[in-house]
Protein backbone atom coordinates (compact mmCIF):
# COMPACT_ATOMS: atom_id res chain seq x y z
CA UNK A 1 0.00 0.00 0.00
CA UNK A 2 1.42 3.66 -0.63
CA UNK A 3 0.56 6.81 1.01
CA UNK A 4 -2.52 8.36 -0.35
CA UNK A 5 -2.66 11.74 -1.07
CA UNK A 6 -5.15 14.08 0.71
CA UNK A 7 -6.98 16.17 -1.80
CA UNK A 8 -9.32 19.24 -0.68
CA UNK A 9 -11.63 21.93 -1.98
CA UNK A 10 -10.48 25.38 -2.28
CA UNK A 11 -13.62 27.29 -3.28
CA UNK A 12 -11.63 30.55 -2.55
CA UNK A 13 -8.56 31.70 -1.28
CA UNK A 14 -9.31 31.61 2.27
CA UNK A 15 -10.26 28.06 1.97
CA UNK A 16 -7.40 26.94 -0.28
CA UNK A 17 -4.71 28.80 2.50
CA UNK A 18 -7.48 26.41 5.02
CA UNK A 19 -6.85 23.20 3.39
CA UNK A 20 -3.15 23.91 3.02
CA UNK A 21 -3.07 25.10 6.84
CA UNK A 22 -4.53 22.04 8.17
CA UNK A 23 -2.32 19.14 5.74
CA UNK A 24 -3.73 18.92 2.21
CA UNK A 25 -1.50 17.18 0.03
CA UNK A 26 -3.34 18.96 -2.76
CA UNK A 27 -6.50 21.07 -4.05
CA UNK A 28 -8.73 21.63 -6.16
CA UNK A 29 -10.27 24.27 -7.34
CA UNK A 30 -12.14 26.26 -10.68
CA UNK A 31 -11.24 29.20 -12.62
CA UNK A 32 -14.14 31.46 -13.56
CA UNK A 33 -14.71 29.09 -17.03
CA UNK A 34 -15.19 25.32 -17.26
CA UNK A 35 -15.79 23.91 -13.93
CA UNK A 36 -18.66 22.21 -12.22
CA UNK A 37 -19.08 24.94 -9.16
CA UNK A 38 -20.22 28.35 -10.80
CA UNK A 39 -19.67 30.87 -8.17
CA UNK A 40 -18.38 34.33 -8.03
CA UNK A 41 -15.60 33.54 -5.64
CA UNK A 42 -13.75 30.92 -8.03
CA UNK A 43 -9.85 32.30 -9.15
CA UNK A 44 -9.98 34.52 -12.35
CA UNK A 45 -6.33 34.21 -13.68
CA UNK A 46 -4.34 36.55 -11.28
CA UNK A 47 -5.84 34.68 -8.25
CA UNK A 48 -5.27 31.42 -9.96
CA UNK A 49 -1.99 32.32 -10.35
CA UNK A 50 -1.33 33.51 -6.69
CA UNK A 51 -2.84 30.35 -5.34
CA UNK A 52 -0.42 28.34 -7.33
CA UNK A 53 2.15 30.01 -6.18
CA UNK A 54 1.15 29.74 -2.20
CA UNK A 55 0.54 26.42 -2.65
CA UNK A 56 3.59 25.62 -4.36
CA UNK A 57 5.76 27.57 -1.83
CA UNK A 58 4.30 25.07 0.59
CA UNK A 59 4.56 22.03 -1.35
CA UNK A 60 0.86 21.49 -2.49
CA UNK A 61 -0.05 20.29 -5.65
CA UNK A 62 -2.87 22.28 -7.71
CA UNK A 63 -5.66 20.80 -10.21
CA UNK A 64 -8.00 22.99 -11.61
CA UNK A 65 -11.51 21.65 -12.70
CA UNK A 66 -12.02 21.92 -16.64
CA UNK A 67 -14.90 19.25 -15.97
CA UNK A 68 -18.18 20.81 -18.06
CA UNK A 69 -19.15 19.80 -21.20
CA UNK A 70 -18.15 22.95 -23.03
CA UNK A 71 -20.25 24.99 -26.14
CA UNK A 72 -18.97 25.62 -29.19
CA UNK A 73 -18.32 28.99 -28.34
CA UNK A 74 -16.24 27.71 -25.29
CA UNK A 75 -14.05 25.35 -26.96
CA UNK A 76 -13.20 28.70 -29.05
CA UNK A 77 -11.70 30.17 -25.98
CA UNK A 78 -10.25 26.98 -24.75
CA UNK A 79 -7.15 27.23 -25.75
CA UNK A 80 -5.86 30.73 -24.76
CA UNK A 81 -6.93 29.22 -21.58
CA UNK A 82 -5.11 26.20 -21.29
CA UNK A 83 -1.82 27.84 -22.22
CA UNK A 84 -2.31 30.33 -19.53
CA UNK A 85 -2.40 27.66 -17.10
CA UNK A 86 -0.04 25.53 -18.09
CA UNK A 87 2.47 28.70 -17.63
CA UNK A 88 1.31 29.42 -14.61
CA UNK A 89 2.29 26.07 -13.25
CA UNK A 90 -0.91 24.07 -12.48
CA UNK A 91 -0.34 20.70 -12.04
CA UNK A 92 -2.88 19.05 -13.95
CA UNK A 93 -6.55 19.46 -15.02
CA UNK A 94 -9.87 17.52 -13.99
CA UNK A 95 -12.17 16.79 -17.25
CA UNK A 96 -14.58 15.48 -18.26
CA UNK A 97 -15.33 15.89 -21.96
CA UNK A 98 -13.15 13.72 -24.57
CA UNK A 99 -12.57 16.72 -26.40
CA UNK A 100 -11.49 18.91 -23.78
CA UNK A 101 -8.72 15.91 -22.78
CA UNK A 102 -8.05 15.95 -26.83
CA UNK A 103 -7.32 19.87 -26.78
CA UNK A 104 -4.92 19.47 -23.74
CA UNK A 105 -2.90 16.72 -24.96
CA UNK A 106 -2.27 18.68 -28.15
CA UNK A 107 -2.17 22.17 -26.82
CA UNK A 108 -0.08 21.33 -23.23
CA UNK A 109 0.81 17.87 -23.77
CA UNK A 110 3.01 18.20 -20.80
CA UNK A 111 0.22 18.82 -18.59
CA UNK A 112 -1.22 16.02 -16.09
CA UNK A 113 -4.95 14.62 -17.07
CA UNK A 114 -7.32 13.65 -14.27
CA UNK A 115 -10.77 12.32 -15.29
CA UNK A 116 -13.91 13.65 -13.28
CA UNK A 117 -16.53 11.84 -11.16
CA UNK A 118 -19.00 13.12 -14.37
CA UNK A 119 -17.39 11.10 -16.61
CA UNK A 120 -18.92 8.22 -14.55
CA UNK A 121 -16.22 5.49 -14.48
CA UNK A 122 -17.69 2.62 -12.88
CA UNK A 123 -15.52 -0.75 -14.63
CA UNK A 124 -12.05 -1.56 -15.10
CA UNK A 125 -12.28 -1.22 -19.28
CA UNK A 126 -13.63 2.36 -19.00
CA UNK A 127 -10.55 3.40 -16.11
CA UNK A 128 -7.93 1.55 -18.45
CA UNK A 129 -9.44 3.34 -21.43
CA UNK A 130 -8.94 6.89 -20.43
CA UNK A 131 -5.32 6.01 -19.35
CA UNK A 132 -4.68 4.79 -22.69
CA UNK A 133 -6.24 7.99 -23.93
CA UNK A 134 -3.41 9.68 -22.11
CA UNK A 135 -5.21 10.18 -18.16
CA UNK A 136 -2.96 9.90 -15.55
CA UNK A 137 -5.70 9.28 -13.00
CA UNK A 138 -9.05 8.63 -12.77
CA UNK A 139 -11.53 10.26 -10.02
CA UNK A 140 -14.12 7.35 -9.67
CA UNK A 141 -17.91 7.48 -9.86
CA UNK A 142 -19.49 7.78 -6.33
CA UNK A 143 -22.01 4.30 -6.81
CA UNK A 144 -19.24 1.78 -6.18
CA UNK A 145 -18.75 -0.89 -3.73
CA UNK A 146 -14.99 -0.70 -1.94
CA UNK A 147 -14.74 -4.32 -4.03
CA UNK A 148 -15.65 -3.01 -7.25
CA UNK A 149 -12.86 0.04 -6.38
CA UNK A 150 -10.04 -3.01 -5.30
CA UNK A 151 -11.02 -5.03 -8.56
CA UNK A 152 -10.86 -1.84 -10.76
CA UNK A 153 -7.35 -1.07 -8.94
CA UNK A 154 -6.62 -5.05 -9.84
CA UNK A 155 -7.40 -4.53 -13.33
CA UNK A 156 -5.90 -1.44 -14.76
CA UNK A 157 -2.39 -0.49 -15.36
CA UNK A 158 -0.13 0.12 -12.17
CA UNK A 159 0.76 3.65 -13.22
CA UNK A 160 -3.10 4.52 -13.45
CA UNK A 161 -3.74 6.65 -9.90
CA UNK A 162 -7.56 6.01 -8.64
CA UNK A 163 -8.87 8.98 -6.77
CA UNK A 164 -12.60 8.42 -4.50
CA UNK A 165 -14.24 10.73 -2.69
CA UNK A 166 -14.22 9.58 1.28
CA UNK A 167 -16.21 12.75 2.58
CA UNK A 168 -18.89 15.53 1.93
CA UNK A 169 -22.19 15.83 0.28
CA UNK A 170 -23.53 12.86 -1.72
CA UNK A 171 -25.57 13.76 -5.15
CA UNK A 172 -28.40 11.68 -5.79
CA UNK A 173 -27.85 11.47 -9.46
CA UNK A 174 -25.33 9.09 -10.81
CA UNK A 175 -22.46 10.62 -10.91
CA UNK A 176 -23.82 13.92 -10.19
CA UNK A 177 -24.89 14.10 -13.54
CA UNK A 178 -28.91 15.45 -13.04
CA UNK A 179 -31.44 17.62 -14.87
CA UNK A 180 -33.60 18.60 -12.01
CA UNK A 181 -32.20 21.86 -11.39
CA UNK A 182 -32.32 22.86 -15.09
CA UNK A 183 -35.88 21.74 -15.61
CA UNK A 184 -37.16 23.47 -12.06
CA UNK A 185 -34.85 26.67 -11.94
CA UNK A 186 -33.35 27.05 -15.30
CA UNK A 187 -29.80 25.96 -13.16
CA UNK A 188 -27.68 23.89 -15.17
CA UNK A 189 -26.12 21.71 -12.69
CA UNK A 190 -23.73 20.21 -15.38
CA UNK A 191 -22.55 23.35 -16.06
CA UNK A 192 -22.00 24.22 -12.19
CA UNK A 193 -25.05 26.33 -11.37
CA UNK A 194 -26.95 23.06 -9.61
CA UNK A 195 -29.29 24.77 -7.05
CA UNK A 196 -30.24 21.89 -5.13
CA UNK A 197 -33.52 20.86 -5.37
CA UNK A 198 -33.39 17.55 -4.46
CA UNK A 199 -33.01 19.24 -1.11
CA UNK A 200 -36.53 20.51 -1.09
CA UNK A 201 -39.74 19.55 0.68
CA UNK A 202 -41.84 17.12 -2.05
CA UNK A 203 -45.56 16.39 -2.15
CA UNK A 204 -47.28 14.29 -4.56
CA UNK A 205 -50.19 15.49 -7.11
CA UNK A 206 -52.41 13.34 -8.90
CA UNK A 207 -54.11 15.33 -12.18
CA UNK A 208 -57.44 15.21 -11.89
CA UNK A 209 -56.97 16.16 -8.03
CA UNK A 210 -55.31 19.65 -8.31
CA UNK A 211 -54.83 21.26 -5.39
CA UNK A 212 -54.58 17.99 -3.20
CA UNK A 213 -51.13 17.06 -1.99
CA UNK A 214 -50.44 13.77 -0.91
CA UNK A 215 -46.90 12.98 1.42
CA UNK A 216 -44.85 10.20 0.26
CA UNK A 217 -44.53 8.31 2.84
CA UNK A 218 -42.03 10.21 5.45
CA UNK A 219 -44.63 12.45 7.76
CA UNK A 220 -46.80 15.35 8.22
CA UNK A 221 -44.01 17.84 6.60
CA UNK A 222 -43.74 15.69 3.52
CA UNK A 223 -40.86 13.54 2.34
CA UNK A 224 -37.12 14.26 0.99
CA UNK A 225 -36.95 11.21 -0.99
CA UNK A 226 -34.38 13.00 -3.17
CA UNK A 227 -32.09 13.93 -0.53
CA UNK A 228 -28.97 12.12 0.12
CA UNK A 229 -26.80 11.78 3.08
CA UNK A 230 -23.50 13.26 3.52
CA UNK A 231 -20.25 10.41 3.20
CA UNK A 232 -18.02 9.94 5.82
CA UNK A 233 -15.24 7.22 5.72
CA UNK A 234 -12.93 8.21 7.85
CA UNK A 235 -13.59 4.93 10.42
CA UNK A 236 -12.72 3.19 7.14
CA UNK A 237 -8.96 4.75 5.75
CA UNK A 238 -7.86 1.26 6.54
CA UNK A 239 -10.09 -0.71 4.39
CA UNK A 240 -9.90 2.37 1.52
CA UNK A 241 -5.92 2.19 1.53
CA UNK A 242 -6.01 -1.60 1.08
CA UNK A 243 -8.46 -0.80 -1.97
CA UNK A 244 -5.56 0.47 -3.76
CA UNK A 245 -6.89 4.44 -3.75
CA UNK A 246 -4.58 6.44 -4.48
CA UNK A 247 -5.97 9.79 -3.52
CA UNK A 248 -8.59 10.62 -0.77
CA UNK A 249 -10.92 12.85 -2.25
CA UNK A 250 -13.21 15.36 0.37
CA UNK A 251 -16.04 16.98 -1.41
CA UNK A 252 -16.72 20.81 -0.43
CA UNK A 253 -16.02 23.70 -2.61
CA UNK A 254 -18.94 25.46 -1.77
CA UNK A 255 -18.41 24.68 1.96
CA UNK A 256 -16.57 27.64 4.73
CA UNK A 257 -13.30 27.56 5.27
CA UNK A 258 -14.01 26.12 8.64
CA UNK A 259 -15.24 22.81 6.98
CA UNK A 260 -12.21 22.91 4.95
CA UNK A 261 -9.97 23.34 8.00
CA UNK A 262 -11.99 20.68 10.38
CA UNK A 263 -12.83 17.93 7.68
CA UNK A 264 -9.03 17.81 6.49
CA UNK A 265 -7.51 18.21 9.80
CA UNK A 266 -8.76 14.88 10.93
CA UNK A 267 -8.67 12.84 7.45
CA UNK A 268 -4.67 14.24 7.66
CA UNK A 269 -4.09 13.06 11.54
CA UNK A 270 -5.72 9.60 10.16
CA UNK A 271 -4.19 9.13 7.22
CA UNK A 272 -0.46 10.28 8.99
CA UNK A 273 -1.69 7.55 12.12
CA UNK A 274 -2.42 4.40 10.01
CA UNK A 275 0.92 4.45 8.40
CA UNK A 276 2.07 0.79 8.84
CA UNK A 277 -0.81 0.28 10.97
CA UNK A 278 -2.97 -3.17 9.95
CA UNK A 279 -6.63 -2.33 10.90
CA UNK A 280 -6.12 1.28 11.67
CA UNK A 281 -9.14 2.59 13.79
CA UNK A 282 -9.08 6.29 14.52
CA UNK A 283 -9.55 7.62 18.48
CA UNK A 284 -13.04 8.60 19.12
CA UNK A 285 -11.85 12.37 18.90
CA UNK A 286 -10.98 12.38 15.78
CA UNK A 287 -14.28 10.94 14.85
CA UNK A 288 -15.69 13.06 16.48
CA UNK A 289 -14.19 16.12 15.02
CA UNK A 290 -16.51 15.35 11.87
CA UNK A 291 -19.29 16.38 13.51
CA UNK A 292 -18.12 19.52 14.50
CA UNK A 293 -19.25 21.26 11.26
CA UNK A 294 -22.39 21.65 9.22
CA UNK A 295 -23.47 18.70 7.80
CA UNK A 296 -25.94 16.49 6.94
CA UNK A 297 -26.63 12.96 8.67
CA UNK A 298 -23.82 10.99 7.64
CA UNK A 299 -23.46 7.28 5.83
CA UNK A 300 -20.54 5.37 4.47
CA UNK A 301 -22.21 5.81 0.39
CA UNK A 302 -22.09 2.58 -1.73
CA UNK A 303 -18.93 1.64 -0.16
CA UNK A 304 -20.21 -0.93 2.05
CA UNK A 305 -23.74 -2.03 0.75
CA UNK A 306 -26.46 -0.21 -0.80
CA UNK A 307 -26.67 2.67 0.88
CA UNK A 308 -29.28 3.93 3.68
CA UNK A 309 -28.80 7.10 1.99
CA UNK A 310 -32.38 9.41 2.20
CA UNK A 311 -32.33 11.76 4.97
CA UNK A 312 -35.53 12.71 6.57
CA UNK A 313 -35.05 16.40 6.26
CA UNK A 314 -33.14 19.45 4.21
CA UNK A 315 -31.09 20.55 7.02
CA UNK A 316 -27.91 20.40 8.05
CA UNK A 317 -26.23 19.94 12.13
CA UNK A 318 -24.32 22.35 13.06
CA UNK A 319 -23.43 22.50 16.48
CA UNK A 320 -20.08 24.16 16.60
CA UNK A 321 -18.98 28.02 15.59
CA UNK A 322 -16.23 29.37 14.50
CA UNK A 323 -15.19 32.39 16.81
CA UNK A 324 -11.60 33.84 15.73
CA UNK A 325 -8.60 32.45 14.24
CA UNK A 326 -4.82 32.63 15.74
CA UNK A 327 -2.22 34.56 13.84
CA UNK A 328 0.30 34.54 16.90
CA UNK A 329 1.43 33.12 19.80
CA UNK A 330 3.42 34.77 22.65
CA UNK A 331 4.47 35.63 26.21
CA UNK A 332 1.40 32.96 27.61
CA UNK A 333 -1.39 34.69 24.89
CA UNK A 334 -2.24 34.29 21.70
CA UNK A 335 -3.36 37.02 18.97
CA UNK A 336 -7.00 36.62 17.09
CA UNK A 337 -8.66 37.61 13.80
CA UNK A 338 -12.38 37.70 15.45
CA UNK A 339 -14.99 36.10 13.09
CA UNK A 340 -17.75 36.38 15.42
CA UNK A 341 -18.76 37.75 18.24
CA UNK A 342 -17.40 36.04 22.25
CA UNK A 343 -16.82 37.16 25.29
CA UNK A 344 -15.27 37.57 28.60
CA UNK A 345 -15.42 34.16 30.82
CA UNK A 346 -17.00 31.82 27.64
CA UNK A 347 -15.37 27.94 27.52
CA UNK A 348 -14.35 28.17 23.80
CA UNK A 349 -12.05 24.92 21.83
CA UNK A 350 -8.71 25.31 19.92
CA UNK A 351 -8.53 23.25 16.81
CA UNK A 352 -4.49 23.69 15.77
CA UNK A 353 -3.54 21.31 13.13
CA UNK A 354 -2.06 18.20 13.32
CA UNK A 355 -3.54 18.09 16.68
CA UNK A 356 -6.29 17.27 19.01
CA UNK A 357 -8.44 19.94 20.31
CA UNK A 358 -8.40 21.55 24.17
CA UNK A 359 -10.42 23.73 25.95
CA UNK A 360 -9.81 27.64 27.69
CA UNK A 361 -11.91 29.81 28.86
CA UNK A 362 -11.75 33.52 27.08
CA UNK A 363 -10.16 35.94 30.03
CA UNK A 364 -8.60 38.84 29.22
CA UNK A 365 -9.56 40.32 26.09
CA UNK A 366 -7.16 42.79 24.39
CA UNK A 367 -7.73 44.91 21.32
CA UNK A 368 -5.15 46.08 19.00
CA UNK A 369 -4.50 48.95 21.47
CA UNK A 370 -4.07 47.11 24.26
CA UNK A 371 -6.89 47.60 26.17
CA UNK A 372 -9.18 45.02 27.97
CA UNK A 373 -12.54 44.60 27.17
CA UNK A 374 -15.10 42.36 28.26
CA UNK A 375 -16.87 41.48 24.77
CA UNK A 376 -15.41 41.21 21.22
CA UNK A 377 -17.99 42.43 18.75
CA UNK A 378 -16.75 43.25 15.53
CA UNK A 379 -15.57 40.33 12.87
CA UNK A 380 -11.90 40.93 11.37
CA UNK A 381 -10.89 42.74 14.68
CA UNK A 382 -7.23 42.45 15.91
CA UNK A 383 -7.73 40.48 19.62
CA UNK A 384 -5.38 38.51 22.16
CA UNK A 385 -6.60 36.88 25.05
CA UNK A 386 -5.01 34.41 27.45
CA UNK A 387 -3.39 31.02 26.92
CA UNK A 388 -0.86 28.75 28.40
CA UNK A 389 -0.18 26.68 25.67
CA UNK A 390 1.69 27.30 22.53
CA UNK A 391 -1.02 27.12 19.71
CA UNK A 392 0.22 26.91 16.05
CA UNK A 393 -0.90 30.48 13.03
CA UNK A 394 -3.81 29.35 11.59
CA UNK A 395 -5.41 27.35 14.64
CA UNK A 396 -9.43 27.87 14.74
CA UNK A 397 -10.90 28.85 18.03
CA UNK A 398 -14.78 27.72 18.40
CA UNK A 399 -17.16 27.19 20.55
CA UNK A 400 -20.34 24.98 20.84
CA UNK A 401 -23.58 26.53 19.89
CA UNK A 402 -25.85 25.73 23.06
Amino acid sequence: MIKPELLSPAGDFERLKAAVTFGADAVYLAGCEYGMRASQTNFNEEQLKEAVEYCHAHNVRVYLTLNTLPRNNEIDKLPEYLKYIDSIGVDAVIVTDIGVLTLVKKIIPNMEIHISTQAGVINYATAQAFYDMGAKRVVLARELSIEEVAEIRAKTSPDLEIEAFVHGAMCMSVSGRCLISNYLTGRDANRGECAQPCRWNYYLMEEKRPGQYFPIGENEHGSYILNAKDMCMLPYIDMLKKAGITSFKIEGRAKSSYYVSVITNAYRIAIDESEGVDGYKPEQWLVDEVQKVSHRKYSTGFYLDRPDQYYENGGYTRDYDIVAVVTGCEDGRINLVQKNRFEQGELVEILSPGEKPFEITIANIKDENGELIDIARHPEMALSVDCDRKVKNGAIVRRRKD
